[in-house]
């Protein structure tokens, strides 16, 4: 990796964490590209050669979460629930900036939509609902209330300052899903 590169990797991060911190203090309708590039102590211009406006920015950010999130779920795939969360868990913590300002602020309804959409897609090969305790059940029933008791669990997580570590929150919540699926 040339010194170019890193450049471009150091200011790319700082004008993440910059978003993410001002959505933290205002409205994300508020916050200018002027605020962003203040925060992220880079010229608006640097702003514009990555990203088209504030909006893309975000995006862009909600992307490469939900595609990593994507990625550790396909990696997990053979893991018990309790295992699989604790990756998840981990990721959540590691990111906690993203995360609890995603789940926790006003403009925080587009993530909250992508990952419930990625919750549900990635738990929908797991639905058995044609014997057992399920049989019976509609499949988007399932999937819609399990995938939303997971999404709140995960906001009710941070919101209060994860009071569980991310291995408590694993197996309470991998202990909730393989009694159900």
């Amino acid at each position: 990796m040339t010194k170019a590169d890193r450049r471009v990797l150091k200011s790319q991060a700082a004008i993440k964490k910059a978003i993410l911190e001002l959505m933290m203090e205002k409205n994300f309708d508020d916050i200018t590209i002027r605020d962003i590039s203040d925060k992220a102590n880079v010229h608006r211009g640097t702003i514009y050669l990555h990203y088209m406006d504030k909006y893309d920015l975000l995006d862009k950010i909600i992307e490469e979460h939900i595609s990593r999130l994507r990625e550790l779920c396909h990696s997990a795939s053979e893991m018990s629930f309790k295992e699989g969360n604790y990756v998840w868990f981990e990721y959540f913590a590691e990111n906690h900036l993203f995360f609890s300002t995603m789940l926790n602020t006003k403009s925080a309804a587009y993530f909250r939509n992508r990952f419930l959409d990625l919750v549900i897609e990635e738990y929908r090969a797991e639905v058995g609902i044609t014997e057992g305790k399920n049989q019976g059940i509609q499949e988007e029933v399932f999937l819609q209330f399990f995938g939303a008791a997971i999404v709140g669990a995960v906001e009710w997580w941070f919101k209060n300052g994860m009071p569980l570590s991310p291995r408590d929150m694993a197996e309470q919540t991998g202990i909730l899903l393989d009694r159900n699926f």
